[in-house]
């Protein structure tokens, strides 16, 4: 039924474990509490690097999304957006000081809604990021937006601050699915979103999507994919929806009997990845897709492509700043995430004119890992001699039990291990996970049911 070779659905069910999305190694959960800012500055001091990515996490909510796991804060008063700018501002204030031989080359507006804030809000927080931060002049500036909540206007101040990338939660346009998520929408007025970006000067759009939301099937979701393939964005994200509803209040509000069972929701999946491909999108990863001329595209085929707290990325030699409530950092070899409550996050700015609570610094052992896993999530491919040199190891020798733990893969044609290299071949691709927790010295101490399953 399906021609494409990443689509074997036997080897999916197979390998359908619970497992890291590995935006970092080793993941959040290793973070703890003795990390310190002392230990950021450090970090800063010592890292090679000159260029920076900013992330801003803007967490409110005009409403409820019953799927959303976002550290998030539902309000209808605007004014608690002043007082969090304002705070943003405080800290941009005081992080600036250590990172002024930085040029910062991306910046990316995470949440939450980012569009909560007003044209005025906005304005503001970006006038004080460039007032404190030396910018290139060809910096990449994107927004996450919700299209429920927004005028056509607003794009146009967005782009006279200098925004130039857009990504808009579609998630589906099936009217029974929204409703059950509480999030009915327009298309038609996507589409009215995507044109007047591009009249004022957006260079890049993505279009998210989930499958396995309640009341999906895949006649429904076709039409979503039809609808979003005619919009014609840049990107496409397409992730899976993970119900935890023990973990996420509002996913309680999304009763079980409505879900698509396994076999279904493995359908919907691959229904996707077939249109999406006949559509001429390139699959990046696991869960993105390009247009064959996008530079997420063009990294993958060099084997340049990054990944970080924000997916996957062509600016992978950047260290990354995270600022407002519980923003991750990453710095040299250093992890640190800001308070995850907005409480302790503005009594953190207001005593210190920082927030972070707990960090990470990683071993040898820990960065010679990230880097093999690295290599496979972004690129299925790992040369054993760029490893053994930048680490001064023996590759087979050092990951002697990993590449043991490599066999299941190895017998599947999954994976192929000579003396050179690791290669995932193309058909592993959805499954580079489970290939990946080979390598990760932490899984046997984690419980591995606060993952996500891989499909």
């Amino acid at each position: 039924m399906y021609s494409n070779k990443l689509i074997d659905p036997a080897i999916l069910n197979k390998y359908n474990g619970n497992g890291p999305r590995y935006t970092s190694y080793p993941t959040a959960l290793s973070f703890n509490e003795s990390f310190e800012n002392d230990d950021l500055i450090k970090a800063v001091k010592t890292s090679p690097n000159h260029d920076l990515s900013l992330y801003i996490h803007i967490p409110f909510c005009h409403s409820l999304c019953y799927y959303c796991a976002c550290n998030k804060v539902v309000t209808r008063h605007q004014s608690k957006a002043d007082v969090y700018v304002e705070h943003l501002i405080l800290e941009i204030t005081s992080r600036y000081k250590d990172f002024k031989h930085y040029t910062v080359q991306q910046i990316h507006f995470g949440g939450g809604t980012p569009n909560f804030l007003t044209e005025l809000q906005m304005s503001r927080l970006m006038q004080g990021i460039r007032n404190h931060f030396n910018l290139s002049n060809h910096v990449e500036v994107s927004i996450e937006i919700d299209p429920r909540k927004m005028a056509l206007s607003y794009l146009d101040t967005l782009a006279n601050l200098g925004f130039n990338r857009l990504s808009i939660g579609v998630q589906d346009i099936d009217n029974k699915v929204q409703q059950s998520i509480n999030r009915v929408q327009s298309t038609e007025f996507i589409g009215a979103i995507m044109t007047r970006a591009k009249e004022v000067g957006f260079v890049s759009i993505n279009l998210d999507l989930i499958y396995g939301l309640p009341h999906q099937s895949v006649e429904t979701f076709n039409h979503t994919l039809d609808a979003v393939i005619a919009l014609s964005p840049e990107r496409i994200s397409l992730f899976s929806y993970a119900h935890l509803p023990d973990r996420f209040a509002a996913q309680r509000r999304i009763a079980t009997s409505w879900l698509p069972d396994p076999q279904k929701k493995l359908e919907l999946m691959l229904t996707a990845i077939q249109r999406l491909n006949q559509a001429q999108y390139k699959m990046i990863g696991m869960d993105h897709f390009a247009k064959l001329d996008d530079d997420l595209t063009l990294a993958q085929q060099s084997r340049t492509l990054h990944r970080n707290f924000q997916g996957y990325t062509t600016h992978g030699d950047c260290d990354l700043l995270g600022l407002g409530v519980s923003s991750i950092s990453k710095i040299d070899e250093c992890f640190s995430q800001n308070h995850k409550d907005l409480k302790d996050y503005y009594g953190a700015i207001q005593a210190r004119r920082h927030a972070v609570s707990r960090g990470y610094k990683l071993s040898n052992d820990d960065q010679i890992r990230s880097a093999v896993i690295a290599d496979l999530m972004c690129n299925l491919y790992v040369d054993k001699a760029d490893i053994e040199q930048r680490f001064d190891i023996e590759f087979d020798r050092y990951f002697e039990q990993a590449i043991t733990a490599l066999k299941p893969f190895i017998e599947d044609a999954l994976v192929i291990n000579t003396q050179t290299s690791i290669e995932a071949k193309e058909s592993a691709r959805l499954i580079i996970r489970q290939v990946c927790m080979v390598f990760d010295a932490y899984l046997p101490q984690q419980d591995s049911q606060r993952y996500s399953r891989v499909i």
